[in-house]
Order: C-alpha cells, then structure tokens, then sequence
C-alpha cells in the first residue's frame, strides 16, 4: 500500500503521496497540476495575505498554475516566468543557478530580457507551491536583483522542513517531512 499525508490547503481536502529522496527520508508529493479547484482556493487565499507588488513571478513549472490564477484573480494582464531552458523567442537573457531538492542535479533559471526590463524598479511577488530548501527561491531572487526588481513578499502554498521557521516566507500550510515508513518527522 502506498504511503500518503492527508492534509486541509485552503479549506480543502488531500491526501499527498509520499514519495522517498532515499532509505531514510520522505516527502509529500504536493502537485497543483490539473487540480482546478485546489488552485483557484490556494490563489485566493495567497492573495488575501499578499503585500502590495507590481508582478508575480515565478520558477518553472509547478509555480505556473497558481501564478496564473493570482493573476486571473486580480485581473493582472502578465505574470512572469523563470524558464528552465532557454527558448528561441527570448532575447537579452539573464540566468542564474539552483540547486533544489526534488531534483539532482544542479538547474539553471532564466528571464526575457523584456521581463527583465519590466522588473526594474518595480516590486516583485515571488510564488511558488512548495518552499523546502530556498535554494529556489534564492535563485528567483538573484534574478530580480539582476533585472533591478524588488522582491517585496515570497509567497508558497506549503513551506516544508527548514522554511517552516522562516519568517520571510508567506504560506498557507506546513508540510512535514517523512521518515521512510511514513511518520512525519516534528
């Protein structure tokens, strides 16, 4: 049988499966992909607690649904996207490096020159579904300091392990980490 965590995110019911990083350690498995509903409640919550920001801006790929519906919700017409790869369309790039935790090698991120253009001087909402490490989350960072944006808030649906005890970190849920037989570990 499958191992899973059954928690409440904004007023809604989930089970999470569990899925190992080795013999000792587990995580939730949170993926907002294709859950319409779960999106729509996390967006609405998120964005009653936002500060005031100019643009939402987020890492690809699972920050994509719930910076678009922030988005949707406020009746933005852009949100920006950090890009795992570079595409054909995007001139005057900037990147920076990652490590995360659910991946296993190093990962580079990226902005258009154009969004980066549109970042100076502006405040920038940095949102995410999962904060873990921070190692992502400092990424975005570095990009916004290169493109002469201010990060004004940092946003997730779920903080997990270590970012729990940051109070940096705007988040509508704690999300333990798991020993291998599936305990949370406190």
């Amino acid at each position: 049988m499958a191992l899973s965590y059954h928690m409440t995110i904004a007023g809604l019911e989930r089970d999470l499966p569990l899925c190992p990083l080795n013999d000792e350690l587990c995580i939730g498995a949170f993926v907002i992909f294709g859950d319409c509903e779960l999106t729509e409640a996390c967006s609405r919550e998120l964005l009653k607690r936002a500060p005031e920001f100019d643009y939402i801006l987020t890492a690809e790929s699972k920050g994509i649904p719930i910076a678009y519906e922030m988005a949707r919700q406020i009746g933005a017409k852009k949100w920006l996207l950090a890009r795992k790869g570079i595409k054909l369309y995007m001139k005057d790039v900037v990147g920076v490096e990652v490590r995360s935790i659910t991946t296993d090698h190093v990962q580079k991120l990226y902005i258009d020159g154009d969004d980066a253009k549109l970042m100076k001087g502006k405040r920038i909402l940095v949102v995410d579904d999962v904060i873990s490490t921070g190692e992502s989350l400092k990424a975005i960072e570095e990009l916004v300091e290169k493109a002469g944006g201010n990060v004004v808030g940092r946003m997730a649906i779920l903080a997990e392990g270590d970012a729990q005890g940051r109070e940096d970190i705007i988040y509508l849920e704690k999300l333990p980490l798991f020993r291998a037989d599936g305990t949370p570990i406190a």
